[in-house]
């Protein structure tokens, strides 16, 4: 079948529009984790001492700045079924222009919340509420921005173009610790914690307003145009999270499976890491900024490199080495961030992230082949971000707390360790989807479909 057909997932043949499409997507993506890592940050170094009440230990106003952190991963499940439905029904580009406005506008207010000790308590209010209209936005965003390239991107370089999006986030969170990095070197810290962080907040509304004009230039892929006519023609072929979890469960428990580990794992290195230096290994937090710098750089090529990779030797080989990596490196990392040497706490850091890529940049491509096209935004969209709140949620959380109770890092190795054996099995479980077209998935399933409303009930 010629790739030029309606529907087709080969690669178009202006190259143009692929890079196009990338670049929407990478666009969106960058401002996306700028504020979300961003927050995360300000929650170990600012949020505790300036919105949150003071207790008299530092961890418990870290924990309760973390509280607020998770509000926002609760708040991603209803972003992916909301904006999921809108993205199966309507279309990807219009729910991710929708999707960066909401996460700038909420970003941006954030930097204009008074402190604790102006309003009181409605600091953390104001915070919360913010935070949930982040987390909102940011369950829509991710399902849209990878399909938007996958659905574009040629059966066999799949993963490598879909890693593209993916290679966005660690951009996003190099942006935010730079910005944040010269905040805190240039300013004394009284300035810092008084307006200096205000301003990375207030930075973001120039790159979200670069980012929508760019994804307003961008189509939709011809398959989704294909799905969308059928839907229409075919009133009764559903689309959106109640018939992908009706239809496929299996699909969407496979995808929170694999997510599991990669998704706690980040947020120990990036997140976790920060509180436990700075606390626990009393350092410097602007030298700490700069190799975190150094670690989301690396991140960025490894993203690449991996998705190039899985298109070549498969996706479960890969994600298999990730999970199996990700288990171990709470027990070798940890006493390599207790020396306090800069070289060995780089080198912990970009080991994390390095094992997170194998994971995290396969993800995409394996998702998307779960999925037929008139419910893939919402499976894909529901597998990532209902696994966040019981795994990137909480994981800064349980660190901190048994940080703070034990005065060591030993549960949480056992923590990681758990969840990647757990996502190592769920990857066994996985058929081999290098090469899988889209289109043959499109077709397989109406075939079911067909099957189920000619059977007797």
């Amino acid at each position: 079948m010629s790739s030029t057909q309606p529907g087709a997932t080969a690669a178009p043949n202006d190259q143009s529009l692929l890079r196009r499409t990338v670049a929407a997507s990478m666009a969106g993506t960058v401002v996306e984790w700028y504020d979300f890592f961003l927050y995360a940050t300000a929650s170990a170094l600012v949020f505790a001492k300036v919105i949150m009440p003071a207790t008299g230990n530092a961890y418990d106003g870290i924990i309760a700045a973390f509280v607020t952190y998770a509000i926002g991963f609760l708040a991603r499940p209803l972003g992916g079924i909301f904006f999921g439905h809108i993205g199966d029904r309507l279309g990807r580009k219009y729910t991710l222009q929708l999707t960066i406005m909401l996460i700038g506008v909420a970003t941006v207010l954030m930097g204009c919340l008074p402190t604790y000790d102006q309003v009181g308590i409605f600091a953390a209010i104001g915070l919360v509420v913010l935070r949930f209209v982040q987390g909102l936005a940011l369950g829509g965003e991710w399902g849209g921005a990878v399909l938007l390239v996958a659905e574009h991107a040629p059966d066999e370089k799949r993963a490598t173009w879909a890693a593209w999006p993916q290679a966005a986030v660690p951009v996003g969170n190099l942006l935010a610790t730079l910005v944040l990095t010269v905040m805190t070197i240039t300013l004394s810290d009284a300035a810092f914690l008084a307006w200096g962080w205000r301003v990375a907040f207030w930075l973001s509304a120039v790159v979200v307003l670069v980012g929508y004009f760019i994804r307003r230039s961008v189509t939709e892929a011809p398959i989704f145009e294909a799905a969308k006519a059928e839907q229409t023609d075919a009133a009764s072929t559903g689309y959106g999270v109640f018939e992908v979890v009706k239809r496929y469960p299996i699909g969407v428990l496979k995808g929170m499976g694999l997510r599991f580990a990669e998704n706690i794992m980040y947020y120990l290195v990036v997140s976790f890491s920060i509180v436990y230096l700075v606390e626990d290994q009393k350092m410097d937090q602007g030298a700490l900024l700069g190799l975190i710098a150094i670690a989301h750089a690396c991140h960025f090529f490894f993203i690449l490199a991996v998705g190039w990779f899985a298109d070549g030797v498969g996706r479960k080989p890969v994600y298999l080495v990730g999970a199996v990596l990700g288990a171990t490196w709470g027990f070798w990392a940890f006493p390599m961030l207790d020396t306090t040497n800069n070289v060995a706490i780089c080198a912990a850091l970009i080991a994390g992230l390095a094992i997170h890529a194998l994971m995290y940049a396969t993800q995409p491509a394996i998702m998307a082949e779960m999925f037929p096209t008139r419910m893939r935004y919402s499976g894909i969209s529901i597998s990532y971000q209902v696994t966040s709140i019981f795994a990137g949620s909480l994981a800064p959380l349980l660190a901190i707390a048994w940080l703070r109770d034990t005065g060591t890092w030993t549960n949480t190795a056992i923590y990681l360790a758990v969840a990647g054996i757990i996502t190592a099995l769920v990857v066994l479980t996985l058929k081999e989807t290098k090469g899988t077209s889209l289109r043959t998935l499109d077709r397989a399933d109406a075939d079911r479909e067909a099957e189920r409303e000619v059977t007797p009930a």
